[in-house]
Protein backbone atom coordinates (compact mmCIF):
# COMPACT_ATOMS: atom_id res chain seq x y z
CA UNK A 1 0.00 0.00 0.00
CA UNK A 2 1.28 3.61 -0.90
CA UNK A 3 -0.09 6.61 0.55
CA UNK A 4 0.59 10.18 1.61
CA UNK A 5 -0.31 11.38 5.04
CA UNK A 6 0.99 14.56 6.78
CA UNK A 7 0.68 13.76 10.72
CA UNK A 8 -0.05 16.54 13.75
CA UNK A 9 3.05 18.51 13.99
CA UNK A 10 5.29 16.60 11.41
CA UNK A 11 5.57 18.71 8.03
CA UNK A 12 6.79 15.64 5.21
CA UNK A 13 5.26 13.61 3.69
CA UNK A 14 5.44 9.66 3.32
CA UNK A 15 5.56 8.67 -0.20
CA UNK A 16 6.06 5.23 0.26
CA UNK A 17 4.51 4.46 3.60
CA UNK A 18 1.26 5.31 5.35
CA UNK A 19 1.74 6.68 9.33
CA UNK A 20 -1.12 6.35 11.95
CA UNK A 21 -0.86 8.04 14.50
CA UNK A 22 -2.52 6.43 17.60
CA UNK A 23 -1.91 9.28 20.13
CA UNK A 24 -1.45 12.74 20.01
CA UNK A 25 2.14 12.53 21.84
CA UNK A 26 3.48 8.86 20.70
CA UNK A 27 3.28 6.07 19.09
CA UNK A 28 1.92 5.25 15.17
CA UNK A 29 1.14 2.00 12.59
CA UNK A 30 3.34 2.02 9.92
CA UNK A 31 1.37 0.22 6.60
CA UNK A 32 2.95 -0.38 3.35
CA UNK A 33 6.40 -2.14 4.05
CA UNK A 34 6.35 -6.32 4.12
CA UNK A 35 9.50 -7.30 6.10
CA UNK A 36 9.86 -10.72 4.25
CA UNK A 37 10.36 -9.06 1.55
CA UNK A 38 13.69 -6.39 0.42
CA UNK A 39 12.87 -3.11 1.70
CA UNK A 40 14.06 -0.23 -0.41
CA UNK A 41 16.28 2.65 1.16
CA UNK A 42 13.54 5.63 0.68
CA UNK A 43 11.01 3.28 2.15
CA UNK A 44 13.56 2.40 4.86
CA UNK A 45 14.37 6.58 5.01
CA UNK A 46 10.67 7.07 5.82
CA UNK A 47 9.96 4.37 8.30
CA UNK A 48 13.28 5.58 10.21
CA UNK A 49 11.80 9.32 10.21
CA UNK A 50 8.56 8.17 11.71
CA UNK A 51 10.48 6.32 13.94
CA UNK A 52 12.89 9.46 15.65
CA UNK A 53 9.31 11.02 15.08
CA UNK A 54 6.68 9.04 16.79
CA UNK A 55 9.13 6.70 19.28
CA UNK A 56 7.63 3.79 19.18
CA UNK A 57 6.27 2.36 15.45
CA UNK A 58 3.97 -0.85 15.09
CA UNK A 59 3.46 -3.02 12.17
CA UNK A 60 0.40 -5.27 11.57
CA UNK A 61 0.76 -8.66 10.75
CA UNK A 62 4.21 -9.10 9.77
CA UNK A 63 4.58 -13.03 10.93
CA UNK A 64 8.50 -12.96 10.73
CA UNK A 65 10.20 -16.37 11.22
CA UNK A 66 13.50 -15.70 13.65
CA UNK A 67 15.73 -15.03 10.67
CA UNK A 68 13.61 -12.59 9.34
CA UNK A 69 13.55 -10.92 12.40
CA UNK A 70 17.35 -10.64 12.65
CA UNK A 71 17.46 -9.77 8.87
CA UNK A 72 14.81 -7.37 9.47
CA UNK A 73 16.91 -5.94 12.60
CA UNK A 74 20.13 -5.21 10.39
CA UNK A 75 17.93 -2.92 8.35
CA UNK A 76 18.88 -0.39 11.01
CA UNK A 77 21.36 -1.00 13.21
CA UNK A 78 23.86 -3.74 14.76
CA UNK A 79 21.95 -6.60 17.25
CA UNK A 80 23.34 -6.88 20.22
CA UNK A 81 23.81 -10.39 21.81
CA UNK A 82 19.73 -11.31 22.69
CA UNK A 83 20.57 -9.82 26.31
CA UNK A 84 23.77 -8.62 28.07
CA UNK A 85 23.05 -9.69 30.97
CA UNK A 86 20.12 -12.98 30.78
CA UNK A 87 21.16 -14.68 27.77
CA UNK A 88 19.42 -15.64 24.25
CA UNK A 89 18.12 -18.28 22.02
CA UNK A 90 20.49 -21.10 21.15
CA UNK A 91 20.57 -20.86 17.60
CA UNK A 92 20.06 -17.03 16.92
CA UNK A 93 22.38 -15.30 19.76
CA UNK A 94 20.75 -11.85 18.51
CA UNK A 95 16.88 -12.83 19.97
CA UNK A 96 15.98 -12.62 23.39
CA UNK A 97 12.82 -14.58 24.79
CA UNK A 98 10.42 -13.05 26.05
CA UNK A 99 7.78 -15.76 27.34
CA UNK A 100 5.23 -15.77 30.50
CA UNK A 101 7.01 -16.79 33.56
CA UNK A 102 4.77 -16.94 36.75
CA UNK A 103 7.69 -18.04 38.92
CA UNK A 104 9.59 -14.92 37.94
CA UNK A 105 6.66 -12.86 38.90
CA UNK A 106 5.52 -15.17 42.12
CA UNK A 107 6.77 -12.72 44.78
CA UNK A 108 4.46 -9.57 43.16
CA UNK A 109 2.39 -9.14 46.04
CA UNK A 110 4.93 -8.59 48.26
CA UNK A 111 6.47 -5.83 46.21
CA UNK A 112 5.44 -1.75 46.93
CA UNK A 113 3.52 -1.02 43.93
CA UNK A 114 3.86 2.33 42.89
CA UNK A 115 2.49 4.01 39.84
CA UNK A 116 5.76 3.56 37.82
CA UNK A 117 6.37 0.42 39.02
CA UNK A 118 7.97 -1.94 36.29
CA UNK A 119 8.49 0.66 33.74
CA UNK A 120 11.64 1.09 32.20
CA UNK A 121 13.83 1.68 29.43
CA UNK A 122 16.24 -1.26 28.22
CA UNK A 123 19.48 -2.11 29.46
CA UNK A 124 20.19 1.60 31.04
CA UNK A 125 22.81 0.06 33.44
CA UNK A 126 25.22 -0.21 30.14
CA UNK A 127 27.41 3.02 29.70
CA UNK A 128 25.41 2.45 26.01
CA UNK A 129 22.13 1.40 26.30
CA UNK A 130 20.35 0.11 23.11
CA UNK A 131 19.71 2.55 20.32
CA UNK A 132 16.56 0.50 20.25
CA UNK A 133 14.40 -2.90 20.43
CA UNK A 134 12.03 -4.71 18.18
CA UNK A 135 9.78 -6.85 19.56
CA UNK A 136 7.87 -9.76 17.99
CA UNK A 137 4.43 -11.11 18.87
CA UNK A 138 4.28 -14.87 18.24
CA UNK A 139 1.80 -16.16 21.03
CA UNK A 140 -0.68 -13.44 22.13
CA UNK A 141 -3.68 -13.82 24.36
CA UNK A 142 -7.43 -12.71 23.46
CA UNK A 143 -7.03 -9.93 25.87
CA UNK A 144 -4.73 -8.99 28.45
CA UNK A 145 -0.90 -8.28 27.82
CA UNK A 146 -1.00 -4.84 26.33
CA UNK A 147 1.65 -3.24 26.31
CA UNK A 148 2.51 0.82 27.23
CA UNK A 149 5.34 3.10 26.20
CA UNK A 150 5.79 6.68 27.17
CA UNK A 151 7.53 9.77 25.55
CA UNK A 152 10.24 11.21 27.75
CA UNK A 153 10.39 13.79 25.00
CA UNK A 154 6.90 14.80 25.99
CA UNK A 155 7.79 14.37 29.83
CA UNK A 156 10.55 16.54 29.43
CA UNK A 157 8.33 19.52 27.35
CA UNK A 158 5.77 18.97 30.16
CA UNK A 159 7.90 20.13 33.25
CA UNK A 160 7.98 23.92 34.64
CA UNK A 161 11.18 26.08 33.72
CA UNK A 162 12.40 26.36 36.48
CA UNK A 163 12.48 22.06 37.11
CA UNK A 164 13.82 21.77 33.56
CA UNK A 165 16.91 23.98 34.71
CA UNK A 166 17.37 22.27 37.83
CA UNK A 167 17.45 18.68 35.91
CA UNK A 168 19.32 19.30 33.36
CA UNK A 169 22.58 19.73 35.37
CA UNK A 170 21.87 16.02 37.10
CA UNK A 171 23.36 12.75 36.73
CA UNK A 172 21.98 9.54 37.70
CA UNK A 173 23.17 6.22 38.92
CA UNK A 174 21.82 2.76 37.09
CA UNK A 175 22.37 -0.32 38.17
CA UNK A 176 20.90 -3.99 37.73
CA UNK A 177 20.25 -5.62 41.05
CA UNK A 178 20.21 -8.58 42.65
CA UNK A 179 17.12 -9.35 44.98
CA UNK A 180 18.11 -8.22 48.19
CA UNK A 181 18.14 -10.08 51.36
CA UNK A 182 16.18 -13.37 49.33
CA UNK A 183 17.89 -16.94 47.93
CA UNK A 184 20.20 -16.66 45.53
CA UNK A 185 18.10 -17.29 42.09
CA UNK A 186 19.10 -17.87 38.18
CA UNK A 187 18.49 -13.96 37.67
CA UNK A 188 20.37 -13.24 40.52
CA UNK A 189 23.32 -15.00 39.30
CA UNK A 190 23.27 -13.69 35.98
CA UNK A 191 23.17 -9.95 37.63
CA UNK A 192 26.53 -11.14 39.37
CA UNK A 193 28.09 -12.92 36.56
CA UNK A 194 28.03 -9.35 34.45
CA UNK A 195 27.72 -6.65 36.75
CA UNK A 196 26.76 -3.16 35.22
CA UNK A 197 26.37 0.03 36.67
CA UNK A 198 26.42 3.47 34.96
CA UNK A 199 26.01 7.44 35.09
CA UNK A 200 23.78 8.69 32.76
CA UNK A 201 22.41 12.72 32.75
CA UNK A 202 18.88 12.97 33.52
CA UNK A 203 18.60 14.94 30.29
CA UNK A 204 19.94 13.61 27.34
CA UNK A 205 20.09 15.20 23.92
CA UNK A 206 18.43 13.00 20.93
CA UNK A 207 21.53 12.36 18.42
CA UNK A 208 19.05 12.32 15.42
CA UNK A 209 16.05 14.73 16.60
CA UNK A 210 18.02 17.56 18.92
CA UNK A 211 14.66 16.49 20.97
CA UNK A 212 15.90 16.64 24.62
CA UNK A 213 14.56 13.48 27.54
CA UNK A 214 14.16 13.14 30.62
CA UNK A 215 15.93 10.04 31.03
CA UNK A 216 14.65 8.80 34.29
CA UNK A 217 14.13 5.06 33.47
CA UNK A 218 12.15 3.84 37.25
CA UNK A 219 13.54 0.27 37.41
CA UNK A 220 17.32 1.24 36.53
CA UNK A 221 17.60 4.44 37.93
CA UNK A 222 18.52 4.58 41.81
CA UNK A 223 20.07 7.78 43.09
CA UNK A 224 21.29 11.03 41.70
CA UNK A 225 24.28 12.19 42.11
CA UNK A 226 25.52 14.91 44.76
CA UNK A 227 22.06 14.54 46.38
CA UNK A 228 21.43 13.20 49.68
CA UNK A 229 19.81 10.08 49.68
CA UNK A 230 16.13 11.49 50.98
CA UNK A 231 16.98 14.30 48.58
CA UNK A 232 17.17 11.93 45.60
CA UNK A 233 14.44 9.54 46.19
CA UNK A 234 11.92 12.57 46.71
CA UNK A 235 13.15 14.02 43.23
CA UNK A 236 13.17 10.77 41.36
CA UNK A 237 9.53 9.97 42.53
CA UNK A 238 8.14 13.36 41.34
CA UNK A 239 9.89 12.59 37.81
CA UNK A 240 8.94 8.83 37.69
CA UNK A 241 5.43 10.01 38.37
CA UNK A 242 5.59 12.46 35.85
CA UNK A 243 6.87 10.97 32.90
CA UNK A 244 3.62 7.94 32.94
CA UNK A 245 1.66 10.59 33.38
CA UNK A 246 -1.54 9.14 30.83
CA UNK A 247 -1.28 11.97 28.19
CA UNK A 248 2.42 10.76 27.22
CA UNK A 249 2.05 7.05 26.74
CA UNK A 250 0.58 5.08 24.32
CA UNK A 251 -1.02 0.95 24.68
CA UNK A 252 -0.80 -1.35 22.64
CA UNK A 253 -2.96 -4.31 21.65
CA UNK A 254 -1.06 -7.11 20.73
CA UNK A 255 -2.01 -9.50 17.73
CA UNK A 256 -0.12 -12.17 16.49
CA UNK A 257 2.39 -11.44 13.63
CA UNK A 258 2.77 -7.88 14.56
CA UNK A 259 5.89 -6.04 15.41
CA UNK A 260 6.68 -2.99 17.82
CA UNK A 261 10.19 -0.89 16.76
CA UNK A 262 10.58 1.78 19.59
CA UNK A 263 13.64 4.06 20.18
CA UNK A 264 14.92 3.10 23.12
CA UNK A 265 16.55 6.71 24.01
CA UNK A 266 13.44 8.34 24.16
CA UNK A 267 10.66 6.17 25.90
CA UNK A 268 10.55 3.69 29.26
CA UNK A 269 7.55 0.88 28.51
CA UNK A 270 5.73 -1.59 30.82
CA UNK A 271 5.46 -4.92 30.23
CA UNK A 272 2.00 -6.47 31.54
CA UNK A 273 1.36 -7.47 34.70
CA UNK A 274 -2.35 -8.44 33.93
CA UNK A 275 -1.32 -11.42 32.18
CA UNK A 276 0.14 -13.60 35.15
CA UNK A 277 -3.90 -13.71 36.70
CA UNK A 278 -4.83 -15.21 33.44
CA UNK A 279 -4.18 -19.18 32.08
CA UNK A 280 -3.22 -16.98 28.61
CA UNK A 281 0.13 -18.16 26.99
CA UNK A 282 2.01 -15.16 25.43
CA UNK A 283 5.26 -15.50 23.89
CA UNK A 284 7.21 -12.53 22.38
CA UNK A 285 10.77 -12.33 20.92
CA UNK A 286 13.36 -9.03 21.17
CA UNK A 287 16.62 -7.66 19.19
CA UNK A 288 18.22 -4.62 20.65
CA UNK A 289 20.52 -2.81 18.32
CA UNK A 290 23.74 -1.49 19.30
CA UNK A 291 23.73 1.85 21.34
CA UNK A 292 26.26 5.06 21.78
CA UNK A 293 26.87 6.88 25.30
CA UNK A 294 24.29 9.19 25.68
CA UNK A 295 24.74 13.26 26.05
CA UNK A 296 23.75 16.21 28.37
CA UNK A 297 22.63 19.41 27.53
CA UNK A 298 26.57 20.39 28.61
CA UNK A 299 27.74 18.20 26.39
CA UNK A 300 29.08 15.16 29.26
CA UNK A 301 28.28 12.13 28.04
CA UNK A 302 27.54 8.19 30.16
CA UNK A 303 30.35 7.01 32.10
CA UNK A 304 30.91 3.85 33.26
CA UNK A 305 31.07 2.65 36.85
CA UNK A 306 31.36 -0.67 36.48
CA UNK A 307 30.83 -3.44 33.63
CA UNK A 308 31.68 -3.78 29.59
CA UNK A 309 29.52 -1.66 27.28
CA UNK A 310 27.42 -3.43 25.39
CA UNK A 311 28.75 -5.00 21.56
CA UNK A 312 27.29 -5.93 18.63
CA UNK A 313 26.65 -9.43 18.57
CA UNK A 314 29.31 -10.83 16.21
CA UNK A 315 31.84 -8.87 19.14
CA UNK A 316 29.92 -10.46 22.05
CA UNK A 317 30.77 -14.04 20.77
CA UNK A 318 34.57 -13.72 19.34
CA UNK A 319 34.87 -12.02 22.94
CA UNK A 320 33.32 -15.79 24.78
CA UNK A 321 35.21 -17.72 22.45
CA UNK A 322 38.69 -15.77 23.00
Amino acid sequence: MNGTISSIGDRRDYKNIEVRPLTLHIGAEIHGVDFKQPVDAETLREVRDAFVKWKVVFFRGQHLDHAQHVAMARLFGEPTIGHAVFGHEAEYPEIYSIAKERTANSNRATKMMTPWAGWHTDITAAVNPPMASILRGVTIPPYGGDTFWTNLGAAYAGLSDKMQRFVEGLRGVHRFEASAGKPQNTRDESVRRRSMVSEHPLVTVHPESGERMLFVSPSFLKSIVGLTPRESQQVLELLWEHVVRPEYTVRFKWEPGDIAFWDNRSTCHLAPTDIFQSDFDRQLYRITLVGEPLVGVDGSRSSSIEGDPILSVETELARKSA
